[in-house]
């Protein structure tokens, strides 16, 4: 008699007269160890009971359960969801799913998150995190699992990282505007707040001043979200220095800045691109509404598919037996000119 439900291995030991662990020998692929009397009659009881091995437990019985544990940040920041979209390509493609882990920006729930996906024995972490203190390093030691480090750094924690390259591209970024005529930068950034990713494309700018010389003048500016009054002044004080002769543009940290900035501009009644005054703009990340404001946003596209593949390969491969030191994959990104950082056409 057929049992109702889902059949068990239970099911089909008492269907073929033998024991449990005489089904998971023939499961496993060892009829070796069995005789083909009993080996035809166990599997004549799992079509009967149209048995279907749990893949789970299938996994862990290898001691592998075949997922991947991935920890994001924001799950509403367009940046981690296609890292996010990039790593699980990866994952499903070499036979791993993906469980996800969304902090809402809250650094005190990354020890939560670790210890939550470690309860569902995942092979491993792919951890694009907040980046502060050392928690994330602490858990991930405890667990003995293997992880990979997406954007931000994490100090202690020496293990595979994946990132764009934020010195080039803020080379790439300076370069472009120099060769404009830019001549005062403000370049407006989140707080740094022990963030790598922030620190790293903050350090770049600084270096691309540096090495302009005369030729141009820069100035660091930190974001911080509901002061808008501070944004708005520190914009206003670049339009005066335009104003007086040097073109200047405004270099934004990520889709978060632009966005602010984008806001800023409008409350200050001004317009990317617009007539004598000209504010130049280029923001990193790519947004899909950076190409509908003003004349086109000029952005940094990050190659975020790569990123998220790349992140996932290099778990996949350390979960597989590489052992070799740390490995850093620093990815170029794509500067997308727009309207906003063109050289005005001479009259």
């Amino acid at each position: 008699m057929k049992p109702t439900g889902r059949a068990t291995i239970a099911d089909v030991a008492q269907a073929a007269g033998v024991s449990k662990a005489t089904v998971s020998r023939f499961l496993n692929h060892r009829e070796r160890l069995l005789s083909p009397d009993i080996a035809a009659r166990v599997e004549a009881a799992i079509a009967q009971l149209a048995y279907s091995p749990s893949p789970m437990a299938q996994a862990l019985s290898h001691g592998r359960s075949r997922l991947i544990g991935l920890i994001v940040a924001d799950i509403t920041n367009p940046y981690s969801v296609a890292v996010l979209r990039g790593a699980e390509k990866a994952c499903q493609d070499a036979g791993y799913l993906v469980m996800l882990f969304n902090l809402g920006n809250e650094s005190e729930r990354e020890r939560e998150a670790i210890d939550a996906l470690a309860g569902y024995q995942v092979d491993g972490f792919i951890l694009n995190t907040l980046g502060r203190g050392s928690g994330v390093f602490d858990a991930v030691a405890l667990h003995g699992k293997p992880a990979v480090l997406v954007d931000r750094r994490h100090a202690g924690m020496h293990t595979d990282f994946v990132s764009l390259d934020n010195e080039a591209a803020m080379k790439a970024t300076c370069d472009h505007l120099v060769e404009g005529g830019f001549r005062e930068l403000l370049y407006v950034t989140e707080p740094l707040a022990g963030v790598s990713s922030r620190r790293e494309r903050t350090a770049a700018f600084g270096a691309c001043v540096t090495a302009n010389g005369p030729r141009m003048a820069g100035e660091v500016f930190e974001s911080v979200e509901g002061e808008q009054q501070a944004l708005d002044d520190a914009l206003a004080a670049l339009r005066k220095r335009a104003r007086r002769g040097r073109r200047a543009a405004v270099v934004a940290g990520n889709a978060v800045v632009t966005l602010r900035v984008a806001q800023a501009m409008a409350r200050l009644g001004w317009q990317f691109g617009a007539d004598l005054g000209f504010v130049g703009f280029v923001g990193f990340d790519d947004p899909e509404w950076a190409s509908l404001i003003g004349p086109g946003l000029s952005t940094v596209a990050q190659p975020t598919d790569d990123i998220g593949r790349a992140a996932a390969s290099c778990l996949i491969d350390r979960l597989r037996g590489l052992e070799s030191p740390p490995r850093q994959l620093l990815l170029p990104g794509q500067l997308q000119v727009r309207g906003s950082s063109k050289a005005p056409v001479p009259a």
